[in-house]
């Protein structure tokens, strides 16, 4: 399954890899890769595999779901398909509650105790999912875990999922990617170890010497 979604990213610039000339994220640090995951949603293909993916890592490692919430805004989509593919109640938290009507966070029935599954289109540092699924936690839901399309692999993310006793799956990540680009002639295989660097330390920019 990683190798076949790490594919379809490749194939349809989901996820691009520069090495050679860097992409610079609002923290300034600077990226061989940038990954844009809507694009999944424009390829029926892609999409389809995306979807599939998710929705078979929820009945291997969640079985007990009861309910699915996405991200917003990357994740609603997602959570919207994989839902009903596996034939399940749907929500979504917002970034902020609205400042208007019931000033509501989390879109969608949520019951206390509810067992639900967080899906979430990208890991990065994991700063942004971990906020939803502690309002989904204020809110008296149980969370079992996310499933995610890709992940990084950082080192950040893997310590915060840690600290709010969070398990991530996803559908694929930076190693296997990596791989494959080389593999399929998106990068050399002798620049996996440097791009790996990345990977351990994004602020260290020796990964482009």
């Amino acid at each position: 399954m990683k190798r076949l979604i790490a594919k379809d990213l490749l194939s349809i610039q989901a996820v691009f890899l520069r090495p050679e000339e860097p992409f610079v994220w609002a923290s300034g640090i600077k990226s061989p890769i940038y990954c844009d995951n809507r694009l999944t949603l424009s390829d029926v293909k892609v999409r389809d595999d995306v979807e599939h993916a998710l929705a078979t890592i929820i009945k291997e490692h969640y079985p007990e779901c009861e309910a699915v919430m996405g991200t917003s805004t990357a994740g609603i989509a997602h959570a919207a398909i994989v839902a009903t593919i596996l034939n399940k109640p749907m929500g979504y938290v917002r970034a902020s509650a609205k400042d208007h009507g019931r000033n509501n966070r989390i879109e969608g029935k949520c019951e206390p105790n509810t067992k639900v599954v967080v899906i979430e289109d990208l890991i990065s540092t994991a700063g942004s999912c971990m906020e939803v699924v502690e309002a989904l936690r204020e809110a008296g839901a149980e969370v079992l875990g996310v499933a995610s399309i890709f992940t990084y692999g950082m080192k950040k993310a893997t310590q915060r999922l840690e600290e709010h006793h969070v398990q991530n799956v996803s559908a694929s990540d930076y190693d296997t990617l990596l791989e494959v680009a080389a593999e399929e002639g998106y990068i050399k295989k002798e620049q996996i170890e440097n791009l790996l660097r990345f990977r351990d330390n994004p602020s260290d920019e020796s990964w482009m010497k």
